[in-house]
């Protein structure tokens, strides 16, 4: 009776997608042409981009731990600005955003918070991956008015399983090249996903003009310090995530290499209102992997009242 069930989710997932795929329209290459902007909030200046022309509630995306703007894959970013106003953003001290990057989870949060407050919306939704999913946590214990609903990807709550042995796979992977590293940490070793990922790389590579600037070490180990803080095991450690009323995505590769999927299932059992997706043979970048599969959930999430 399981494999029965399972196969028919199979059979409903590919039929959704389809459904997406025949309604998609050909898109505005918006990751391309978008400018990269700048605004000042409480001595920061901050880096920022728009993309789409749509009206209504934006979407704010926290990106991971290293990535600047350009990181994102395209394939998703326009995707979501077919429907969405759709706003990337460094943090401080990250790519072309001026400042100190702090090395805890919470200042960080502080960091976002004032950059949406900046910008003038009451409300807006966000969507995260890895790191910037523990900084959205922490805006929603912090400010949860600011959030409309939520999308997290590859991350994991306070004291999540596995993140102590992230420097040791940072230093296992230190010798590869950047491309190398990416393949590496974001897709499973199966020859479906590296190709996978291979094809991500030419998307994330094709912005040539005005590109963002490639973080620094220094904001780079002041990541790595935030997110070995919010590794460390805590008493209680989900009791705050229960009392999140907003609507939530969580999603994540079966895969993945630096936040193991559990810390996904810890999210969803826990947050009240949550969805979660788990993506066969998928790394750490899931979503980057199946963008079509990606988009055919968060559009109707982010659309449904």
């Amino acid at each position: 009776m399981k494999r029965i069930f399972l196969t028919m989710g199979l059979v409903l997932s590919i039929a959704s997608i389809q459904v997406f795929a025949q309604k998609k329209v050909a898109q505005t290459d918006y990751h391309q042409i978008s400018k990269t902007r700048f605004i000042d909030a409480d001595g920061t200046h901050y880096a920022y981009r728009i993309l789409g022309d749509k009206s209504g509630m934006p979407l704010i995306m926290l990106q991971g731990s290293f990535f600047n703007m350009d990181e994102w894959d395209p394939a998703i970013t326009n995707g979501l600005a077919a429907h969405f106003k759709v706003i990337l953003f460094d943090n401080k001290g990250v790519g072309a955003t001026n400042g100190q990057t702090p090395d805890n989870i919470p200042a960080m949060a502080k960091d976002a918070e004032s950059f949406i407050k900046a910008l003038g919306y009451p409300k807006v939704n966000l969507l995260a991956f890895s790191m910037g999913g523990m900084i959205t946590q922490q805006i929603l214990a912090d400010e949860p008015q600011l959030v409309n609903k939520f999308i997290l990807f590859g991350t994991g709550a306070r004291g999540s399983e596995g993140l102590s042995g992230l420097v040791d796979r940072l230093t296992e992977v230190g010798k590869k090249k950047p491309d190398e590293q990416l393949l590496y940490l974001l897709f499973a070793p199966s020859e479906q996903s590296q190709e996978a990922g291979k094809q991500f790389l030419s998307r994330i590579h094709k912005r040539q003009l005005n590109r963002d600037i490639e973080s620094t070490n220094e904001s780079n180990g002041a990541q790595i310090t935030a997110v070995l803080d919010w590794s460390k095991p805590i008493d209680k450690a989900f009791e705050s995530l229960q009392t999140i009323t907003q609507p939530a995505l969580i999603i994540d590769g079966r895969y993945d290499l630096l936040v193991h999927d559990i810390n996904s299932y810890n999210l969803f059992q826990n947050l009240p209102n949550a969805k979660l997706s788990l993506y066969p043979n998928a790394g750490h970048g899931s979503v980057f992997q199946f963008p079509d599969l990606f988009l055919s959930e968060a559009v109707p999430f982010l659309k449904a009242k």
